[in-house]
C-alpha cells in the first residue's frame, strides 16, 4: 500500500494554547484508518490543518502525495469531509443543499445520492430548519459521500445517529475501504473504532501516543465485570488470574476489571451458580490510563 496522507512534525498552536504537537503520521492508501482520543485531544485541529483550514504552527502534511497547502483545492476535490459541529443552510431542503454541493462539486449522479439517502433513511424533501441533529447528520454524510471520493475524512461521523442507521453508516465506510478508497475516521467512541477501522492512532493531550493494529488493541481489551452468584464467594477464588484485577466482592457480587481474554474468569465463574453478569466498556479515558499512562511524558 502507498501512503495517502503524511504529516511530518506537525504543530499547531493557538497562541498559548495547544491544538498538536509534532505529529508524525502515515495513513496507507485503502485502509480505515481510525483518530482515536477524548474529546480537546487535537483530532480536529489535526483534520481542519491537513484540509487547510488552518494553517500549522511548523510542519507540513501531504495527501496524495500533494503539498496539504499548495495543494489543497486539489486535495479537497478528491476528499469527501464532513466536520463535527455540523452546521446546513436551514433555509434550505436536504435535496436543495445536496444538489448546490454537488454543483460545486461539478455535477454528481442524484440516483447515487438518492441510494445513500434510502440507505440512511433520510427525506431528502424536508427542510433543514426542521430535521433533527441525527437527521442533519445523515445530510452530512451524503454530502461527504455522495462523489466516491478517494478519502474520506470524517469527524465524529455517527454522533447522533439511531444504532440501526449507525451500523448502514458501518456498513457504507466497509463498503469504500473494499472499492480501494481511503478513510480517515475521527472518534472518542473505543467501540465503533474497534469495529471498522484496520489501524488506530491514538492522540492525547495534541500528541501521539500510539499507532497500533486494531487486532491488537482487542488483545488488550479492558472490561469491568460484575458477576453475581447465588452463594457466597470470596475473593481468593478469583484472584492470580490472568488478566484480572481490583477484585471486590459485596453481596454475592464479584466486582473486578479484566484486561484481555475473558476465558480464565468465566471458566472459574462456571463452577459456581451464576445469577448474573454484566459487562460494562469503560470510558476512553480509563483505557488510556491502562494502557498508556497519566500524561504527556509517556507520548511518543
Amino acid at each position: 500500500m502507498s501512503v495517502m496522507i503524511r504529516t511530518e512534525n506537525l504543530t499547531k498552536f493557538y497562541g498559548k494554547n495547544r491544538g498538536v504537537i509534532d505529529l508524525n503520521l502515515e495513513v496507507q492508501r485503502g485502509e480505515i484508518f481510525g483518530f482515536l482520543g477524548p474529546n480537546g485531544a487535537g483530532k480536529t485541529t489535526t483534520i481542519r490543518t491537513l484540509l487547510d483550514f488552518i494553517r500549522p504552527t511548523r510542519g507540513s502534511a501531504t495527501i496524495f502525495g500533494l503539498d496539504s497547502r499548495r495543494d489543497s483545492l486539489e486535495i479537497r476535490k478528491r476528499t469527501g469531509y464532513m466536520l463535527a459541529d455540523l452546521t446546513l443552510y436551514r433555509n434550505m431542503t436536504a435535496a436543495e443543499f445536496l444538489r448546490y454541493f454537488g454543483h460545486l462539486r461539478g455535477g454528481v449522479e442524484w440516483r447515487f445520492v438518492q441510494e445513500l439517502a434510502e440507505r440512511l433513511e433520510s427525506d431528502l424533501s424536508q427542510p433543514i430548519r426542521a430535521l433533527s441533529r441525527g437527521n442533519r447528520q445523515k445530510i452530512g454524510l451524503i454530502q461527504a459521500l455522495m462523489h466516491r471520493p478517494e478519502l474520506l475524512i470524517l469527524d465524529e461521523p455517527s454522533s447522533g445517529l439511531d444504532p440501526l442507521i449507525q451500523r448502514e453508516f458501518y456498513n457504507m465506510i466497509t463498503e469504500a475501504r473494499d472499492d480501494g478508497r481511503t478513510a480517515l475516521l475521527s472518534s472518542h467512541v473505543l467501540p465503533e473504532v474497534e469495529r471498522l477501522c484496520d489501524r488506530v492512532g491514538i492522540i492525547r493531550e495534541g500528541r501521539l501516543i500510539t499507532v497500533e493494529h486494531v487486532a491488537s488493541l482487542k488483545e488488550r481489551a479492558l472490561r469491568r465485570l460484575e458477576i453475581r452468584f447465588a452463594v457466597p464467594v470470596t475473593e481468593e477464588v478469583f484472584a492470580g488470574l490472568p488478566g484480572v484485577s481490583d477484585l471486590r466482592v459485596e453481596n454475592n457480587t464479584l466486582h473486578c476489571t479484566v484486561m484481555g481474554s475473558l476465558d480464565p474468569i468465566i471458566k472459574a465463574a462456571a463452577r459456581l451458580p451464576v445469577v448474573d453478569l454484566i459487562s460494562h466498556q469503560p470510558s476512553l479515558e480509563e483505557v488510556f490510563m491502562t494502557y498508556y499512562g497519566g500524561g504527556d511524558e509517556h507520548a511518543k
